[in-house]
């Protein structure tokens, strides 16, 4: 099952890139078959022991406790993303996942979009797909696409274009850190929503057809994609730098509203589209 899968790679991933000595042991063997802390050094720890926490990693322990987890998360120095997505990752393995609800897009969510009228603006389902964007967002991103895709099935899915449309590839000045944190959304939404076929069905697509987003899935990227600045090179208007506030729904149905906010300097530009 995913959920307990999924909390045993993200354990590994963050074991993997600590070394004794960055948690006050002593280097121990000079050669090791696999990088990284190991389990017999994390476990004292984090006060449990070694046959407890390698349960956990299999995906075969009972439910484990708060503290355990915080213990676990101050050894292998989680920041707050992180640790927050242990916690989700632990209680989705505790239990069965609940199929999930279809996506359907909220009118105040489409309206919310709408009402920003000179920055662009797009609301995103929790499967990365577009559910609305507004003129400028249609114009800045995707003028390629007629103008009502987003109600049109399949909807534009921004991992999806990212990674297997190579037109994007170039659409950013730092490809690599937006695809990895298309990965970080879908991390995130997956431990949110562990039960959701269409989401995983979608993670399945998209490590069929890229070499790339396999290798980083692998890697369990994690972040609230909160507040990102990044550059974005459009034909007509050249290198300009926006910052993407995510705005979550509070019912924390997955849906959320993403505003582009340009520098001072990309103002003038924005009105041009």
């Amino acid at each position: 099952m995913y959920p307990s899968s999924a909390l045993g790679e993200f354990l590994r991933s963050r074991r993997g890139r600590l070394t004794p000595e960055d948690v006050g042991l002593p280097p121990g063997v000079r050669h090791r078959r696999v990088a990284g802390l190991r389990r017999e050094e994390l476990a004292p720890l984090a006060g449990v022991s070694v046959g407890y926490y390698t349960r956990l990693e299999q995906g075969q322990g009972p439910h484990v406790s708060a503290e355990v987890l915080d213990a676990i998360a101050r050894v292998l120095r989680l920041d707050d993303d992180e640790r927050a997505h242990l916690h989700r990752l632990a209680r989705a393995a505790a239990r069965p996942p609940e199929p999930a609800r279809p996506e359907v897009l909220r009118p105040g969510i489409k309206r919310t979009v709408e009402s920003f009228t000179d920055v662009p603006a797009w609301a995103v389902g929790r499967r990365a797909d577009v559910l609305a964007w507004n003129r400028p967002a249609h114009a800045l991103f995707t003028a390629h696409l007629p103008f009502d895709a987003p109600e049109r099935w399949p909807r534009p899915n921004f991992a999806r274009l990212d990674f297997l449309d190579d037109r994007y590839r170039d659409a950013y000045v730092d490809w690599e850190s937006k695809a990895r944190d298309d990965i970080a959304y879908l991390r995130g939404s997956m431990s949110r929503f562990p039960g959701d076929e269409e989401l995983r069905e979608l993670v399945e697509e998209l490590s069929a057809g890229s070499a790339e987003f396999r290798a980083m899935w692998a890697e369990h990227p994690v972040s609230n994609c909160a507040s990102i600045s990044r550059g974005y090179r459009h034909p007509e208007l050249g290198v300009i730098t926006l910052t993407a506030e995510l705005l979550r729904t509070p019912d924390d149905e997955g849906q959320g509203v993403v505003i582009f906010h340009p520098d001072p300097a990309a103002e003038p530009l924005l009105r041009r589209l």
